[in-house]
């Protein structure tokens, strides 16, 4: 039985500085200007790729290669930590690629997610399109439809997708829609949409409050077609679990949670990379910063607010932790683990960097001092990947085993 273990090995030492370091030299010089922008930090992008930070080999390496499933989580932390909107600009591909890697075939996740990487040269990006202007949180009410076109051996997409991070400017989208719609969650599939399929446009780009960096856009499919072989698991696949909900025999996962399910922790990590950022410059301004002849960190409710601080993101790291360890070893989530790694950690960010603002009083609340961005950035953690709210639900229905509505 594979145990637990709290403490990084020498590889995961080294990677963490590595990204760590990226993050310190790159990163946060540039993290105000692309907020201000609120453009796809490109050159930043085309960085990562040149070093191999941002490549399907890097992918494979600290997803699928490691045996402790904490890798990936501690890399979201350190990119994090430099800034959340160019962070998700780098990571945000890997939504659908998980996407791929959690639906397809082996030999689909070989020939689509290299593709979504692109090349050091030339750069690509990934998306995952889920949610809906009429479906969010509940993504089994889906209006976005699949028909396939026997005759032609295609897949024929409409529909209206909203809130996708790299949505419309993607080279590689991988589209949730409904094939049966009175199966609700389990009449859905998955789909990739290749690079220049006609049909799919970008709408609305959504001026946001915070992680700004990040392109969030409305995604339009208007008669997309795209091959059979374009639908994630294959035909067969799909054919027999339909038959099985038609049957009213229970099905193990939606092809939207099941990327949710993978991702979640990782999620978790990015907020603790947020909320450490703001608890470091907290803790330092605290030390430097003194008033009536000593430094504010000796006053004891500054002190104690710093320790608690403190306190809570590693507990949120710990959870974080536990969940992506249980998701690489095949554990259930029996109590909703991977829903309160990142129910605490998004709670935690939000609280922290609010915790910051007020230690650095009007300087926190100005943008010339970063906590303001990193407050803004922090919010959206109680939001997407699902809401507070949904999170709750999630570990309620897991502990009582009851359909809570």
């Amino acid at each position: 039985m594979a145990e637990f273990f709290l403490e990084l090995n020498e590889d995961q030492l080294q990677l963490q500085k590595w990204v760590h370091d990226f993050a310190e030299s790159v990163i946060r010089p540039a993290a105000h200007e692309w907020d201000e922008r609120e453009e796809t930090p490109w050159p930043i992008i085309e960085e990562a790729a040149k070093i191999g930070l941002y490549s399907f080999d890097f992918f494979a390496e600290t997803m699928l290669g490691d045996p402790t499933g904490v890798s990936l989580p501690m890399v979201n932390e350190e990119l994090f930590w430099g800034d959340a909107g160019i962070g998700l600009s780098i990571v945000g591909t890997t939504l659908g690629v998980v996407g791929i890697v959690g639906n397809g075939t082996p030999e689909q996740v070989m020939e689509w997610v290299p593709q979504c990487f692109g090349t050091p040269e030339k750069p690509a990006l990934g998306a995952f399109a889920v949610s809906e202007p009429d479906a969010g949180s509940d993504v089994s009410s889906l209006r976005t439809t699949a028909v396939y076109d026997e005759a032609k051996d295609e897949w024929v997409l409409n529909g209206q997708k909203t809130w996708i991070t790299n949505g419309g400017i993607a080279d590689v989208h991988v589209v949730v829609a409904s094939v049966d719609r009175e199966l609700k969650g389990r009449g859905q599939a998955s789909f990739v949409v290749p690079p220049g399929t006609p049909g799919l446009s970008q709408g609305a780009k959504f001026k946001k409050h915070g992680i700004r960096a990040s392109h969030t856009a409305e995604v339009i499919l208007e008669d997309v077609r795209v091959p059979g072989s374009c639908l994630l698991g294959g035909k067969e696949k799909l054919d027999e679990r339909l038959a099985r909900a038609r049957e009213g025999k229970r099905s193990k996962t939606q092809a939207a949670m099941a990327t949710f399910e993978a991702s979640r922790p990782v999620v978790g990590a990015q907020a603790i990379g947020i909320a450490r950022a703001a608890y470091e410059y907290a803790l330092q301004y605290a030390g430097e910063r003194r008033q009536f002849g000593r430094a504010i960190i000796e006053n004891q409710s500054i002190a104690f607010t710093l320790a608690r601080m403190r306190m809570e993101i590693d507990a949120a790291r710990l959870l974080v932790y536990r969940a992506a360890w249980m998701a690489k070893h095949g554990k259930e989530f029996t109590a909703g683990e991977g829903s309160m790694s990142k129910l605490k950690a998004g709670e935690v960010a939000v609280w922290v960097t609010e915790r910051a603002i007020q230690i650095l009083g009007g300087y926190g609340y100005v943008r010339e001092y970063p906590v303001e961005r990193w407050h803004r950035d922090a919010k959206i953690y109680d939001i997407f990947e699902g809401t507070a709210e949904i999170q709750q639900l999630v570990i309620a229905r897991a502990i009582s085993g009851l359909r809570i509505e």
